[in-house]
């Protein structure tokens, strides 16, 4: 799983111009399954990013995880997180997991995170979503259960 993790004051996700998700403070997860992941890879990602210290304490300092501060997450499936763009001009899909499959990691993703009561809205799973957000620092990681980067 490949995960683009960004620190935002606020977030949100349109389908057709209908709000689908909005969040104020906390992480934007742009999500991307690969054919290889399982649950155990679900697990790793969800854990690792509840408890990622990006936010800052009272000096100032990434110390903070989203569990501390009790920030929200909004969680967008993307698929185009394993696109393979070292030959030619045109992405490969190869790596990216089946529908199915990404469908099912995805939404077990979710079950994952609101297990650390951390509220998680969502966009649409296959659609094409229009994405706002305000990043704050700006703060971005990035993160591959298959240590990958």
């Amino acid at each position: 799983m490949r995960a683009v993790i960004q620190r935002v004051s606020s977030a949100e996700v349109e389908v057709d111009g209908r709000l689908t998700g909005k969040i104020d403070a906390g992480v934007l997860v742009l999500l991307g399954v690969h054919r290889d992941d399982n649950e155990q890879d679900v697990s790793w990602l969800a854990d690792k990013i509840v408890h990622l210290r990006i936010f800052e304490d009272s000096a100032g300092k990434m110390n903070l995880s989203l569990l501390d501060t009790g920030g929200s997450m909004l969680l967008v499936s993307q698929f185009t997180l394993l696109g393979d763009c070292r030959k030619g001009r045109r992405p490969s899909w190869s790596q990216a997991a089946p529908p199915e499959l990404a469908n099912s990691l995805y939404q077990h993703f979710i079950t994952d995170v609101t297990r650390f009561n951390v509220s998680c809205e969502t966009g649409t799973f296959q659609a094409m979503m229009d994405v706002s957000l305000v990043n704050t620092g700006p703060v971005t990681m990035l993160l591959d259960s298959h240590k990958q980067f």
